[in-house]
């Protein structure tokens, strides 16, 4: 938990978040982009970031005209406010192509 000036606790939450990334980028892209979100989620107050780089994968079904896709999971502890904000990043960004986050419980969690 996290205090804040008035000294009331916001709780953290588990989430994992799983975001495609465009296969036709280059290498160097990838990892920028990856290291940028990692930032976005260390900047907006998340803990316990746990990123896994999933590699390139086929798709079941073409996704906004792409068979192959990039996957990056990341597991972070962190609040509402910081999952809305970085889903409005994923949203926004042309690179991402589908993005899906859940909230863990306790038990769920990976441990690192």
């Amino acid at each position: 938990m996290l205090q804040t000036k008035n000294s009331q606790e916001i709780k953290l939450n588990w989430y994992e978040t799983v975001y495609l990334i465009k296969s036709d980028l280059n290498e160097d892209r990838t990892l920028c982009i990856i290291n940028e979100y990692k930032s976005m989620l260390t900047n907006g107050g998340a803990k316990n970031i746990i990123l896994q780089h999933r590699g390139r994968r086929h798709l079941s079904y073409s996704i906004k005209d792409y068979r192959d896709g990039i996957y990056v999971q990341v597991n972070y502890e962190g609040n509402g406010k910081l999952v809305q904000s970085f889903e409005k990043s994923l949203r926004f960004d042309e690179n991402i192509i589908r993005y899906l986050t859940n909230k863990q419980n306790k038990d769920n969690k990976i441990e690192g």
